[in-house]
């Protein structure tokens, strides 16, 4: 059965709710589903911080197609908007609900900030 904009919409607020309660359990009791924000939005998962306490921007896709290069750049342009260190992707691992074993998608130069704490290259080169 094909999917309607209301049946999308329900399964992605209950994979970002599933993707929140489960970072939260493993990570930080203050991570929760942010509150959509309109036009200035900064992601699906408010609350996530790097070890040395600087903002990570999530976005949660559930979709049966992939298309990472416009999703990075949407979690990119929500980083900028939430002056975050990094925009990250988590989407739907079809076969699986346990949001331990969804898939993360980012740059190289996200992955490096991850690790060493300081950008490295440029978010809108997507």
């Amino acid at each position: 059965m094909a999917r309607n904009r209301q049946s999308a919409k329900s399964a992605g607020a209950k994979f970002e709710r599933s993707i929140a309660d489960y970072l939260a359990q493993v990570l930080d009791d203050r991570i929760d589903r942010r509150v959509k924000t309109g036009a200035r939005d900064c992601g699906d998962i408010a609350g996530v911080r790097t070890h040395d306490n600087q903002r990570v921007v999530i976005e949660c896709k559930n979709t049966a197609r992939a298309t990472l290069p416009a999703w990075t750049a949407e979690a990119h342009t929500e980083a900028n908007n939430d002056g975050a260190l990094v925009g990250v992707v988590i989407h739907k691992r079809h076969g699986t609900t346990d949001p331990g074993r969804q898939w993360v998608a980012m740059t190289v130069d996200d992955l490096a900030a991850l690790l060493t704490g300081a950008r490295h290259g440029h978010r809108s080169d997507v």
